[in-house]
């Protein structure tokens, strides 16, 4: 009897400290999509050095100093590219819906969000992490990442920094007691 493929849209990916990968080292990634075809996630605990008030400065600077929320390294593809991870019912004009959240690349979002008629959460990565067919699940395989599903507040709520511990904890398991180093009996 063969068994269909386990998808992991919609969960915490947690990079393992064995992660050979310096730009996923401490990573939580928040996977948008997976599927056969591969998967396409953004880096949710790592903050840049810029801000929304930052990308207005080039986008609409008549909106900045009005906002200083964080801006996101969402990973190493694209990282000229942004994108909005958010909450509720209203619709960009480039957004796609991932059934509990939505995922939005156009301004217009960035826009409004400085004038705070934006998602009520809502989190902005630049750049993105992918993995084609097959590379994700090898990759789980030789225990590179762990996964539990995701949840909103550890999405949206918690400080950046207690994310990864968060979701560890999801899955019963204290991040701080991990270690790359295989032990020998």
């Amino acid at each position: 009897m063969q068994t269909s493929p386990t998808y992991l849209t919609h969960h915490f990916l947690i990079a393992m400290p064995q992660m050979a990968d310096p730009r996923f080292d401490h990573s939580l990634i928040y996977l948008c999509d997976h599927s056969a075809e591969g998967a396409m996630g953004l880096v949710i605990n790592q903050p840049s050095d810029l801000n929304l008030d930052d990308l207005l400065i080039q986008l609409a600077p008549e909106l900045t100093g009005r906002s200083d929320q964080p801006v996101f390294n969402g990973g190493p593809v694209e990282p000229e590219r942004g994108f909005v991870l958010h909450d509720g019912e209203r619709r960009w004009e480039s957004s796609v819906d991932l059934g509990p959240l939505t995922l939005t690349t156009s301004q217009d979002v960035l826009r409004a969000m400085a004038c705070g008629e934006g998602p009520e959460a809502a989190l902005i990565t630049l750049g993105y992490a992918g993995w084609g067919a097959g590379q994700l699940e090898q990759e789980l395989a030789d225990n590179v990442w762990l996964s539990c599903p995701a949840e909103h507040g550890i999405l949206f709520s918690l400080p950046h920094s207690e994310r990864l511990g968060a979701a560890a904890r999801t899955l019963g398991i204290d991040w701080t007691l991990l270690t790359s180093q295989a032990g020998h009996a």
